[in-house]
């Protein structure tokens, strides 16, 4: 089980020059924000497993919309207008959540594998099955399907630190070829995988669902200033589940 907290392995790569972008102000400062997907369907209501013809990926529930909507006010406040680039793993519940801040921020959302569930064969059988590009497009209008994923997952990742690299790797690369401010929205685990693919010393971070870790870029790399905070929630669950 993966614990709500990490600790940092690896060194990160290098962050690569910004590319020009004439509506971002050069002076401001480059925010990186990692946020999880909100309170899950089956959290509530776990029977909704046994008959769902795609178990692997529950929708939010009532508590998971509302705490989408917290995050995406929130990020209305704090995000500077129109300067924020989304990336969402390509679960239904981590989309959801993307998209209440694309239509907050009046920004387009983009699909990327690579920040998607750890493949835990401990919590699933077999490859999930989820919706395609196309069927969340039509159901999440904001959706922007031109982005390719710089990687997909294989089935099964029997270790934590499989889906911690890879979704690294991801959140690494994607912060060099993306200019401007970005928002990720993963999982549990991914949420820590990508904490620790920007970070170059020991952290503990917490990962409750739409939890918010931030970053603002410095010259030696990153500056980590939210650590999974929750203080724009009306309600959050009082124990952090993963699976």
């Amino acid at each position: 089980m993966l614990s709500n907290s990490i600790l940092k392995q690896r060194e990160p790569r290098p962050i690569l020059p910004m590319t020009s972008n004439p509506s971002v102000n050069p002076s401001s400062e480059r925010i990186i924000w990692i946020a999880r997907h909100g309170h899950r369907y089956d959290f509530q209501y776990p029977e909704w497993f046994e008959t769902a013809p795609r178990r692997y990926d529950p929708p939010l529930s009532q508590l998971g919309l509302q705490q989408a909507q917290d995050l995406a006010e929130r990020l209305k406040r704090n995000a500077k207008p129109g300067q924020l680039t989304i990336f969402s793993s390509p679960f239904r519940r981590c989309v959801t959540t993307a998209h209440a801040v694309a239509e907050q921020l009046a920004v387009p959302l983009y699909l990327e594998a690579g920040i998607g569930e750890w493949l835990n064969p401990d919590w699933m059988t077999e490859m999930p099955e989820i919706a395609s590009p196309q069927e969340l497009q039509a159901e999440f209008p904001r959706l922007d399907l031109s982005h390719r994923s710089h990687l997909h997952p294989q089935y099964p990742e029997t270790r934590e630190q499989q889906c911690w690299r890879r979704s690294g790797d991801t959140a690494r690369h994607l912060v060099a070829q993306t200019s401007g401010d970005i928002l990720f929205v993963g999982h549990g685990a991914t949420v820590a995988g990508m904490t620790q693919g920007l970070l170059a010393e020991p952290v503990e971070i917490q990962a409750a669902c739409c939890s918010l870790v931030q970053f603002t870029e410095t010259d030696g790399g990153w500056r980590l200033d939210l650590r999974g905070d929750t203080s724009h929630l009306r309600e959050s669950e009082t124990q952090v589940r993963f699976n």
